[in-house]
């Protein structure tokens, strides 16, 4: 299994090609990365990895506050 590094970078890779197909481009025409979140417009916006971040967390405050008969809170 691959390392939560190695992980990362792959989320990463793959939501950039999803955008850069999303605009259009091809990687042969070598546009930044910034280019293409422009073009997108998502410059200002958060990316995957700490829109899952910040979600894991929500969930993480979630089953923290449930009883602890609970199911999720019992595998977690």
């Amino acid at each position: 299994m691959a390392n939560p590094y190695q992980r990362k970078n792959k989320i990463l890779s793959t939501n950039m090609d999803m955008l850069r197909r999303s605009a259009r481009k091809s990687r042969m025409e070598r546009i930044k990365n910034e280019h293409i979140k422009e073009i997108m417009r998502l410059k200002a916006k958060p990316d995957i990895i700490d829109i899952t971040e910040k979600k894991r967390l929500q969930w993480y405050g979630h089953v923290k506050r449930m009883p602890e008969e609970r199911i999720p809170k019992l595998i977690m």
